[in-house]
């Protein structure tokens, strides 16, 4: 077996994480907005789940290659507790905190039928800041930062994000200023 198949699979399983974070943070922002009907069909909902669990998985095997590998020499505080890595120890550290916050996203919405609306939707918009600090951590912790398609890549994704979430923000404003001209009492609400 080649000496750097854990290295390999620590790169690829962190891209694809990220790439599914991506597709799951931005598929959240659109969900609510008006590109699907009243009454959209579940599996609309359930693709953003099952992206997020995946996101979940290639993340846990990103954190085990990393702990597998012979080179750089991992131990768990070093990719629990931001600071404590040895290699590029603040690119490791933001990754570190997009780790804890994805957690905590998933396990709260996994546990949303026992919480309040407002506490889990406060708690969901730490995907933003997951989304901005992953990206942050492969631009400066990852080998592949000098790759132009990964560059591109990272910038474009970035660009959606932002442009989805002006765009939800927006369309929001409209909707809540068009409901209280329909209805002057809302306002009051």
């Amino acid at each position: 077996m080649n000496s750097q198949v854990w290295w390999f699979v620590t790169r690829a399983s962190g891209m694809v994480a990220w790439v599914l974070l991506t597709a799951t943070v931005l598929w959240g922002i659109l969900l609510p907005a008006k590109m699907f009907p009243k009454q959209r069909p579940a599996w609309i909902l359930d693709l953003h789940r099952w992206m997020a669990g995946l996101t979940i998985g290639f993340l846990a095997v990103h954190l085990g290659s990393l702990v597998a590998d012979s080179y750089l020499h991992f131990s768990l505080t070093g990719l629990l507790v931001p600071g404590q890595s040895e290699y590029r120890t603040w690119a490791v550290a933001l990754g570190i905190l997009a780790m804890w916050l994805l957690l905590i996203v998933e396990l709260t919405s996994l546990a949303k039928k026992h919480l309040p609306r407002r506490a889990w939707h406060a708690v969901h918009l730490f995907s933003y800041a997951a989304f901005m600090l992953t990206s942050l951590h492969g631009v400066l912790a990852g080998t592949d930062a000098a790759n132009p398609l990964f560059l591109a890549t990272t910038i474009a994704a970035v660009v959606a994000v932002v442009f989805a979430t002006v765009y939800r923000v927006i369309t929001r404003r409209e909707r809540g200023r068009r409901v209280r001209r329909l209805d002057p009492t809302a306002a009051a609400r």
